[in-house]
């Protein structure tokens, strides 16, 4: 990239897409002093021109239609900043790359979904597509798997890469209040969508933080294949309270590991203890840690979410391509990434958590017990808790490890007993 004058486009005006361009028309001069290229933004688009936003935005460069941008104006970067895995979002990077327009974007579901064909297009154009900001928000963990540990071999990453379940969670602890309390909360505050948070607490947005870094840590193909993926929405306060009375807490974790040669990715609650690092992250910060040879392991912390923390990765990758660095989008050539072989979940083993709301009588703790035996699940301790108004109880169960797809069937078989009155709670221990 030669020409001193750069020209930009924004696509999506949302919370982080008003929020960059403000950044970018505020901070031309330190942008020109760094790189030695003046930005110049020559169209924006989003759904809505009338929209009120908190930035006031330029109506003159508006495009109701942001592919008429590529058509009509000479683009050099090109942020996405919709957030679909298809739709106009996909049709936009790609028309741009094709078009040998720099792109940069924050969004993990279409990076998840269509990262290598994207990356290869990028390749073949000799672009970049940056996605920095697509995980872990503010926190350079990309760039630091891509450039920082780029000679190191990686076995590990996992953490806490959802800021919305983490603040919900630590929330629920601080407050004593219960899950829908809380959630409501978080939506007032806007760490929640306020319509529906569904992709937050299901597990499916840091499953698609977890894919990306699969392949950038492992020099993989992004995996296709179902992995187990779980979410918060069945921890209750209750829960929250007898793992603290256990020296733990419950927190969201991503993990994705090399198991045997194998690639092993998932999301689900788990109980750490208090002691720990990552028992420690609390509110809305997100962190990582990634272990490797001869690095050992390297922690990373920080804002996960809001428009500031994406923002301020979004302005980095802006910054590495006015600097003129060509790179591949996932740190090698896409012809030297393989395709993972994947790790049978069913056959991985975790010490568990269980809580059954059961009804209050003789022998149920008894059939429970036996249904762990049939299962080939050892108990490591139980406490039973009544609730003589309403006549039941709660039973805990702490287990020694037991594989995957037994608890997977104890599950099932608890959920058909008659004297389990509400759908189980699992959470595996870490």
């Amino acid at each position: 990239m030669i020409n001193r004058k750069i020209n930009i486009a924004v696509i999506g005006l949302g919370q982080v897409g008003n929020y960059l361009l403000n950044e970018l028309n505020t901070k031309k001069k330190d942008i020109e002093i760094k790189t030695g290229k003046k930005i110049h933004i020559v169209g924006i688009s989003a759904k809505n021109k009338n929209k009120k936003r908190r930035f006031k935005i330029n109506k003159s460069i508006f495009f109701k239609n942001p592919l008429e941008i590529i058509k009509s104006k000479k683009v050099d970067v090109l942020f996405e900043v919709i957030g679909q895995s298809d739709g106009i979002s996909k049709k936009i990077v790609e028309t741009a790359l094709k078009n040998k327009i720099h792109v940069v974007t924050p969004n993990k579901a279409l990076i998840s979904k269509h990262g290598d064909y994207l990356s290869n297009l990028a390749e073949k154009n000799k672009v970049n597509l940056e996605f920095e900001a697509s995980v872990a928000g503010g926190i350079p963990i990309l760039r630091t798997i891509k450039e920082g540990l780029a000679t190191n071999k990686l076995n590990k990453v996992y953490g806490i890469l959802n800021g919305t379940c983490n603040y919900i969670l630590s929330e629920m602890e601080k407050t004593k209040q219960n899950f829908s309390i809380v959630l409501n909360k978080a939506q007032s505050l806007g760490y929640a969508e306020p319509g529906n948070p569904k992709l937050d607490l299901n597990g499916y947005d840091a499953f698609a933080k977890i894919r990306i870094l699969s392949s950038l840590a492992f020099n993989k193909k992004i995996s296709k294949k179902k992995s187990l993926m779980e979410g918060i929405e069945n921890i209750d306060y209750k829960d929250i309270e007898i793992a603290s009375q256990l020296n733990f807490r419950i927190k969201l974790l991503g993990i994705t590991e090399i198991i045997n040669g194998k690639l092993f990715e998932r999301v689900h609650p788990a109980l750490v203890k208090k002691d720990t690092y990552i028992g420690n992250v609390n509110g809305v910060m997100n962190a990582v840690i990634v272990e490797g040879k001869p690095i050992g392991e390297s922690v990373l912390q920080g804002e996960g979410a809001g428009p500031g923390a994406t923002s301020s990765a979004l302005m980095s990758d802006l910054l590495s391509i006015l600097r003129g660095n060509i790179k591949y989008p996932f740190g090698l050539p896409g012809i030297k990434r393989k395709k993972p072989i994947c790790y049978n979940e069913r056959n991985s083993s975790n010490s568990l958590y269980l809580r059954l709301e059961v009804k209050d009588k003789p022998g149920v703790l008894s059939e429970i017990t036996k249904l762990l035996a049939n299962n080939r699940i050892s108990i490591q301790r139980v406490i039973q808790i009544p609730d003589n108004k309403k006549r039941s109880a709660s039973i805990i169960i702490i287990t020694h490890k037991a594989v995957e797809h037994r608890s997977q069937n104890l599950i099932k078989s608890l959920k058909k007993n008659n004297n389990v009155i509400k759908k189980p709670v699992l959470v595996r221990l870490f």
